[in-house]
């Protein structure tokens, strides 16, 4: 799940950041409205969190303009204004919860996490494609009677490919959806999650790949039986070494399995 955070603190966005991506979200953070408006408008975020007080556009502002160009991405004002008349305000502009602060961390995050449950009205945490299921609760890849844990990156990377089944997904779209927008990661990082994705779906026997469309990306599709998923792995293993790819790419990929 990715998130957009908009507070201008910048101690609060820095606390804030780390709550969400050691909780295992993927987060971008911003300062203004402005910004936070136009990086919602990409429509890539899975929630947002708007402080109400910021420079440029206020956070009702924001999510008023976001809601009139059909955005329905799910809102929580974060915010120091407690009257009844303001949270009254930011509802009616679209939010979907409103946290006053000083809070809890524990009640932030389970306020995300409802709010995330309401997207859409109803979103199971399960999705499926092929026979092969991805529990966004459990964080586990799950085909027949066997299942394997993921890593938080392997989670971020095949969460996104089974929202887009069949479909190339570029690799500028993949990174910044894992690491950030801000993110300096190397490519090769990608290529080791995705190597190992590909041996977990080996493991499970599952009826799908990963395989790479070159100069374009990456498509989860129903696996071909004539396709060589070692080949590809080794193109990926090989790519990573010559960039000298991260080691933590290498030792967060693999998860425990069950």
């Amino acid at each position: 799940m990715r998130l957009l955070i908009a507070e201008d603190d910048p101690r609060l966005l820095k606390s804030l950041l780390h709550i969400f991506k050691t909780s295992g979200y993927t987060a971008d953070g911003v300062d203004n409205g402005n910004d936070a408006y136009s990086y919602a408008s990409s429509g890539d975020y899975d929630g947002l969190i708007l402080d109400i007080m910021m420079p440029g556009r206020d956070g009702v502002q924001v999510l008023s303009d976001l809601r009139k160009q059909g955005c329905t991405t799910p809102a929580l004002f974060l915010t120091a204004r407690t009257e009844v008349s303001q949270r009254i305000e930011g509802l009616n502009a679209g939010a979907d919860d409103y946290l006053p602060k000083p809070f809890a961390t524990a009640e932030l995050l389970a306020r995300v996490q409802a709010m995330l449950r309401r997207r859409d009205t109803y979103t199971s945490s399960i999705m499926e494609f092929n026979g092969v299921q991805l529990d966004s609760a459990s964080r586990r890849l799950i085909f027949g009677s066997t299942s394997t844990t993921l890593s938080d990156k392997e989670y971020q990377i095949i969460e996104m490919l089974f929202k887009r089944p069949n479909t190339i997904v570029p690799i500028e779209r993949i990174k910044p959806y894992v690491w950030g927008w801000d993110s300096t990661v190397e490519t090769s990082a990608l290529w080791v999650h995705v190597s190992n994705l590909r041996k977990k779906f080996k493991k499970l026997n599952a009826p799908v790949q990963i395989r790479f469309a070159h100069n374009a990306g990456y498509v989860l599709e129903p696996l071909d039986e004539d396709a060589n998923t070692d080949t590809e792995n080794a193109a990926d293993t090989a790519r990573a070494a010559q960039a000298d790819a991260p080691t933590d790419a290498q030792t967060d990929a693999e998860g425990a399995d069950a």
